[in-house]
């Protein structure tokens, strides 16, 4: 059976208005999520600054820095201003990437490269993390250790930078749209004939949403969401896949960051709660059957399950997807690890295991991330199922709830 053209094309549309959602949520929310949390006063901006700089003296004179591992694993899984490609230190390679900043100074745009790799201040601006921005006293560009920060202007900043998990969504969504449209244009270009290329990987994951996901877990009415549901399906595994991928484009780990499985899950609660009707509330406030005084007490926890059901949503799929990021990284470091306490010989024995570990947590990866899309397409389809079914498939809302269940 011929996937519709519409699917393909409705997804794409709203492939475009989840990824500009998405950005204006990931900017806003890295930047609020950080705010306040480090640097309350430009003496300790001065003072770790100092010893950033110290330890790079030490680095150079003593050839050698002692590895951290959990600066390696969290660099790899959280947000920065630039895409780090190899190497360490002064002698690293990265892809700079736009500051755009909105303060009462008026707009900025750079290059993240001005920094130096946080050493520098420019513009007013000093990048105190990969992650931070704030804002500095000193407008020429400055070292970082002699600025002091203008908690005035750093209240009144919008940051609006494409960082890396920005340019990530951008690339991995024109990527997508350029296949669906792709196939789309396959199945005008090629009627009532057999799928060909791209369309013979699409095809089968299309139907498998419609025929094992939407229809099952929504009814009749399962076209009206099909759009969305393939849309996040795709979306999710293609992300998923490229986070996979140790180099660039791939490496980010986008689906891991809690702002875009927010933005996800909040796409899902506000479709359910557009499309949800009366009999849906009725089962949620005052259900069917079941005497007053228990409503007492059943009542709020129906009421707090729907408020929950974003937050599993949400919660599910960063946890899944970092855990794995950072267990594949935990075997790597252990190379590194044991090469500084035992030398070559003890790294080249524990490689031995860790490289199995890491061939095996990859391959298990690779099933977790069609897993984890598969999942949050069909916890969504159900959570669409509940909001728009009818009195009288009270049977089949009942099993929607036991499959939710199973699958938190």
């Amino acid at each position: 059976m011929l996937m519709k053209n519409k699917f393909s094309r409705k997804g794409a549309l709203l492939m475009i208005m989840a990824a500009v959602l998405t950005l204006t949520v990931v900017s806003r929310m890295t930047r609020a999520s950080e705010t306040h949390t480090e640097h309350t006063d430009s003496m300790a901006v001065a003072a770790e600054t100092t010893h950033a700089e110290v330890a790079s003296g030490e680095h150079h004179e003593e050839g050698e820095a002692k590895f951290d591992a959990g600066k390696m694993i969290f660099d790899h899984v959280l947000d920065a201003h630039d895409w780090h490609l190899w190497g360490e230190g002064h002698g690293s390679v990265s892809i700079p990437l736009p500051v755009i900043i909105y303060s009462s100074r008026g707009l900025a745009v750079f290059l993240s490269s001005n920094f130096h790799h946080g050493h520098t201040t420019y513009k007013g601006y000093m990048l105190t993390t990969p992650r931070k921005i704030v804002a500095v006293n000193e407008m020429e560009p400055t070292d970082a250790h002699h600025a002091t920060i203008n908690e005035e202007v750093t209240k009144s900043m919008i940051d609006f930078s494409i960082t890396k998990l920005v340019l990530c969504i951008i690339l991995s969504g024109a990527l997508l749209i350029f296949i669906m449209l792709k196939v789309a244009k396959g199945y005008s270009e090629r009627k009532g004939m057999a799928p060909k290329g791209i369309q013979s990987l699409i095809e089968p994951l299309v139907i498998m949403i419609r025929d094992d996901v939407a229809k099952p877990s929504i009814g009749h009415k399962y076209e009206k969401f099909m759009p969305y549901l393939l849309t996040a399906f795709f979306f999710i595994l293609l992300n998923n896949l490229m986070g996979l991928i140790p180099f660039f484009p791939g490496g980010a780990n986008l689906t891991g960051n809690i702002s875009v499985t927010l933005t996800l899950a909040v796409i899902t609660f506000v479709i359910q709660m557009i499309n949800s009707n009366g009999n849906f509330w009725q089962h949620v406030v005052a259900m069917p059957g079941v005497p007053k005084p228990v409503l007492a007490i059943l009542t709020p926890i129906e009421i707090l399950g729907v408020v929950l059901r974003p937050f599993v949503l949400m919660v599910r799929l960063f946890a899944n997807i970092s855990a794995g990021h950072i267990v594949a990284l935990a075997f790597v470091s252990m190379i590194f690890i044991f090469k500084q306490q035992f030398g070559n010989g003890g790294a080249f024995g524990i490689s031995i295991f860790s490289g199995a570990m890491y061939v095996f947590m990859g391959f298990l990866e690779l099933l977790v991330a069609f897993l984890q899309a598969y999942v949050f397409t069909l916890l969504s389809a159900i959570y669409f199922g509940a909001a728009v079914e009818e009195h009288h498939h009270d049977s089949h809302d009942h099993d929607a709830k036991v499959e939710e269940a199973a699958l938190i």
